[in-house]
């Protein structure tokens, strides 16, 4: 409450001229305040990052125009950005009406009436005919205590709110494009590793298979061969359908059913890398680019706004109106000089049994500002902790890769060794068929490396906010 108190001084009512004066508190953003605006500290571990902002089609980095386009298409046809975009064409117009508050309020009234009046209210008996009246009234609310102005700003920041959403959209569909695009590629790796391992164990099947012919080695060898072989060709339908499942995504994310799934995407052979170091910037730039913070700082300044629209209600509402027409008792007289009329002059209201339910909503606002204010510090606080985990899985799975790949080197030459020794006579098939798994395994464990290292990039770039401020791409 009382870190709400210092964001949100109070201005006061200092002032009751008719130009108007805001009651309540008045907003000061907390973001130049919020802390963690250094250096990540991932980002000073590793070579593979570096301190300059990032790009905002981070995508494009990749070189690939394939993926270019997907996003592209993505960005035009992707059905979660046209809600969005109706979203926010909502709160636009409501922003509208908003404003429209500032105008004065017209409205044209014609009657007609047939009716008496008793004595006792004419004083000279009863009196009973026709009377007609038409006529122009015209209302103003005089903004004195800024609750307009308030509702203004407090729909202006929702519209904001709801354009760092649009953002924020954007920024996740051109992440999922990008990640399915590399799980395609990917899949389609594992698999051109998969068949790679098949055809040495075939070669391997076979030397075993004539060596039993030949009387040099056992049925135990030939069997355990062929286990390894089918074990390897099991994992091909799997990769196929994840691969397919892939390719379906893209198909939703680019707004097509899947019989229209982009099969351009087919024709990637590995998921994309950077060969350059990464941009990440800091933490001043996050918080100035992440849509969702943006969103959480203009729905607190919102909720600031509507503290001082129930502040105002707690004060007089006043308005000025007129009124032109014509009163006559019969059609004919309406428009002549006799029965012309007007008035003009201001309304004060001031509901003072209801204070009580003005106050109880005024508390209501508070607690919402209160709510806003800890949504804001976990927005970002969240920001941070996200971005210095992408930073942190992004550095750790490329050493993890390359340790692999080692031991790929390592493992190929020892499978090619006990083969060689094995068709020699100088090793049984136990030492080929354990160097064989082993280099499988490793093998795999690349390509999937590989993905996990594609998958933890689009996360980092995401975490970074994907280069869309203030609305603009």
């Amino acid at each position: 409450m009382m870190r709400r108190n210092v964001l949100l001084a109070g201005a006061g009512a200092a002032a009751l001229a008719l130009s108007g004066c805001a009651v309540g508190p008045a907003y000061v953003s907390p973001t130049p305040a919020a802390p963690g605006q250094t250096p990540f500290l991932e980002a000073g571990k590793s070579p593979a990052f570096t301190g300059e902002q990032p790009a905002g089609h981070w995508w494009s980095l990749f070189g690939d125009p394939t993926l270019d386009a997907l996003v592209e298409e993505a960005l035009a046809a992707n059905t979660d950005l046209r809600v969005a975009a109706a979203n926010l064409a909502q709160a636009r117009a409501v922003l509208k009406e908003s404003r429209a508050g500032r105008l004065p309020t017209t409205g044209i009234s014609a009657s007609g009436t047939y009716a008496r009046q008793p004595g006792s209210v004419t004083g000279i008996g009863p009196v009973e005919g026709e009377s007609y009246d038409v006529g122009l009234d015209i209302g103003y609310q005089v903004d004195l205590f800024g609750r307009v102005e308030s509702a203004i700003r407090a729909s202006r920041a929702d519209a904001d709110a709801v354009q760092a959403a649009f953002d924020l959209t954007r920024i996740t569909v051109a992440a999922e494009t990008t990640r399915a695009y590399a799980d395609v590629c990917a899949y389609n790796r594992q698999l051109a590793v998969a068949e790679e391992t098949l055809r040495i164990q075939e070669q391997t099947f076979d030397l075993t298979r004539r060596l039993f012919e030949g009387g040099r080695a056992t049925r135990l060898d030939t069997g355990q061969a062929g286990a390894l072989l089918e074990q390897t060709r099991a994992t091909l339908p799997t990769l196929k359908a994840q691969r397919a499942g892939a390719l379906y995504r893209l198909a939703l994310l680019t707004g097509k059913p899947p019989a229209e799934a982009p099969q351009a995407a087919l024709q990637c052979q590995a998921p994309p890398e950077l060969d350059r170091p990464i941009p990440v910037g800091d933490g001043a730039a996050l918080l100035a680019r992440r849509p969702d913070i943006r969103r959480a700082e203009r729905q607190l300044a919102a909720a600031a706004a509507r503290v001082n629209v129930a502040t105002a209600d707690l004060y007089p509402s006043i308005s000025i109106g007129g009124s032109v027409g014509s009163t006559a008792d019969a059609v004919s007289g309406l428009g002549k000089s006799d029965s012309f009329r007007f008035s003009i002059g201001p309304l004060i209201s001031w509901s003072f049994p209801n204070i009580a339910v003005a106050r109880a909503r005024l508390k209501q606002a508070e607690a919402g500002a209160d709510a806003a204010l800890a949504t804001f510090d976990g927005t970002w606080l969240g920001a941070l902790q996200e971005t210095e985990s992408a930073l942190a899985n992004y550095a750790g799975e490329l050493d993890r890769l390359a340790a692999l790949r080692r031991a790929a080197d390592e493992a190929g030459e020892a499978a090619r060794i006990a083969r060689l020794r094995y068709q020699a006579g100088r090793e049984n098939f136990q030492v080929v068929l354990d160097a064989e798994r082993s280099l499988a395994q490793i093998q795999a464990s690349i390509a999937q490396s590989e993905q996990q290292r594609a998958t933890h990039l689009v996360a980092l770039f995401l975490a970074l906010g994907g280069g869309w401020q203030d609305g603009a791409a």
